[in-house]
């Protein structure tokens, strides 16, 4: 079978692979599509990061070289023998989070070692692809697998709004319209947010997060992001959200929140940067993170895409074939910034 193959840093390649047999709790399923996320496209630029390479992951026994994907849909194709209430043709989207299962509350759990499907083991950038059956998250039989491929990075923005402690009709701004700020932009306004602020250097992606529920769009290489928001809120807002990963946004996204008001860092950051603490005691403004996302959220996260609560659609910039997506995927993404989500092709099922 087809599998882009992570081997290193610049390396990803599409290599004709055996296809994974199933264990007595594993499903095997024929990925429909899989989008490329922000994290995927840091450890193509400048991994690895979470995929582990020298040393075994203590959670999976793999290392690479590995097939990556962790944003993937598809049709189960064969279920194990202990496998129970899924059967071969059931639509489903795929929760990648692996943790360790060491502590009772989840999101402790997961930050006491954590992985995923397609950074820590074999992904949905294949054919096919054999996960055990606690990350399966069955579909209706009518929702789009196209619209699953997009659950994943919807939940974290999902989680990002839970950590932000955000209140119905509470002010916002986000730093960064990429994949991630554009769906914490149709997170917060399913949430209630009153106003919505968007900062970016793309005019592509700002246009973008107009239409997905923006109030206000501003490209911050023209128009300084702190003196935008004290026009229309002088104390600054209620909930800032840094998903651009670069150390003049985690300084502005602080500068622009409201004294008892919350910065959550949703992006991740390639390099190490300086940090004044300071910006914090001396603003009263706090600080919080997240990386993934609790089940409950990503069960949530479903329910509300295939209700219509939420509609993640309009973040999809193109759709590419598996044999592409080094050039078409990768290389586009980090050239060429008025793109957003990319879909890869696989069985294209929908």
């Amino acid at each position: 079978m087809r599998a882009a193959v992570f081997h290193n840093a610049k390396d990803i390649r599409v290599e004709d692979i055996d296809a994974p047999k199933i264990q007595d709790n594993q499903v095997k399923v024929k990925v429909a599509w899989a989008g490329i996320c922000g994290s995927d496209l840091h450890e193509y630029n400048a991994g690895p990061i979470f995929i582990p390479k020298d040393e075994e992951s203590p959670l999976t026994g793999r290392k690479a070289p590995l097939t990556m994907g962790h944003e993937f849909s598809g049709v189960i194709e064969e279920t194990g023998s202990n496998v129970e209430g899924l059967k071969a043709g059931d639509k489903v989207t795929i929760n990648p989070l692996i943790t360790g299962k060491v502590h009772e509350k989840t999101l402790v759990d997961m930050y006491k070692g954590f992985t995923f499907v397609g950074l820590g083991s074999d992904g949905g950038f294949a054919d096919y692809v054999v996960v055990n059956q606690e990350n399966i998250v069955k579909l209706n039989d009518d929702t789009s697998l196209e619209l699953a491929a997009l659950v994943e990075p919807t939940a974290v923005a999902l989680q990002a709004i839970r950590e932000s402690e955000m209140k119905f009709s509470d002010s916002v701004a986000v730093f960064g319209a990429g994949p991630i700020g554009l769906l914490t932009v149709i997170a917060a306004r399913a949430a209630g947010a009153k106003d919505i602020i968007v900062f970016d250097l793309s005019d592509t992606r700002l246009e973008k997060a107009k239409e997905v529920g923006a109030t206000y769009v501003v490209n911050s290489g023209n128009e300084d992001p702190v003196e935008f928001v004290k026009k229309y809120y002088p104390d600054g807002v209620d909930r800032t959200f840094e998903v651009a990963g670069v150390p003049v946004t985690l300084n502005q996204s602080i500068a622009v929140t409201r004294a008892r008001g919350m910065v959550t860092i949703v992006s991740i950051f390639e390099k190490a940067m300086e940090f004044n603490p300071m910006l914090l005691t001396a603003s009263g403004v706090r600080i919080s993170s997240t990386l993934a996302y609790e089940p409950d959220i990503f069960e949530a996260t479903v329910k509300m895409m295939e209700s219509g609560q939420i509609n993640p659609y309009p973040v999809i910039t193109d759709y590419i074939e598996l044999e592409d997506i080094v050039e078409k995927g990768f290389e586009t993404l980090i050239n060429d910034k008025s793109q957003a989500k990319i879909l890869v092709k696989l069985s294209g099922d929908k």
